[in-house]
C-alpha cells in the first residue's frame, strides 16, 4: 500500500505498482492505470455530481422491438458476469427484458445469423429477447458485465441452446 498526500490529507491506497498510484513520488497526480488500482477514480473524479442517460429505447441492439412487459408481479434481477479473456458463453436466448453496462473489457455478441455487436468498456447494452445469440471475450482483458433483468418468478434468465455448437 502506498501513502498518499492529497490536499494535505494522508490516505492509504492500494495498487499493483506500489508507490506509482496517484502520487509517483514527484508530487504529480498520475495514475498507473492498472486493473487493481483503487485510487484512479479518486484522481479522475469530477468536482460535481454528474448524471448521464446512457440510453432510452424500446429496441434491442439489433434493432428489434422489445416485447411488452409480463403481466403480474415482476421479479427484478441484477447479475454480475465475469468472462475471462478468450472465453465464450454458450448459445442461448432470453425471454425477459434485460440490459446492462460493460464496466471492463470488450464483449462481442453474435446472433445465429452472424450479426455482431461489439460492446466496449463503459457502454450500455440492451440485449435481444427471444433471439438466439452468444457472447465472446475476444480481447486480452477480463470482461466484467452488470446485467439487469425485468423478469417474473420462475422464469430462467436465459435458455441454453446446446444443440448449436460453438466454433
Amino acid at each position: 500500500a502506498a501513502i498518499l498526500v492529497i490536499a494535505g490529507v494522508m490516505a492509504l491506497a492500494s495498487c499493483c505498482n506500489e508507490g506509482s498510484c496517484c502520487n509517483n513520488g514527484k508530487g504529480s497526480k498520475e495514475c498507473c492505470k492498472c486493473d487493481n488500482c483503487k485510487c484512479c477514480n479518486e484522481c479522475e473524479a469530477p468536482a460535481e455530481v454528474v448524471t448521464e442517460e446512457m440510453f432510452r429505447t424500446s429496441k434491442s441492439w439489433d434493432g428489434a422491438d422489445l416485447p411488452d412487459y409480463f403481466e403480474g408481479r415482476p421479479e427484478l434481477v441484477a447479475m454480475k458476469y465475469v468472462i475471462p479473456a478468450g472465453k465464450k458463453l454458450g448459445w442461448h436466448h432470453h425471454d425477459a427484458l434485460n440490459y446492462g453496462v460493460l464496466v471492463q473489457g470488450e464483449l462481442t455478441i453474435i446472433d445465429v445469423d452472424g450479426n455482431t455487436k461489439v460492446v466496449h468498456e463503459g457502454e450500455a447494452i440492451v440485449e435481444m429477447v427471444g433471439t438466439v445469440h452468444h457472447g465472446e471475450n475476444r480481447g486480452d482483458k477480463t470482461v466484467v458485465l452488470y446485467m439487469f433483468y425485468s423478469s417474473k418468478e420462475g422464469l430462467p434468465l436465459s435458455v441454453a441452446h446446446p444443440e448449436i455448437p460453438l466454433e
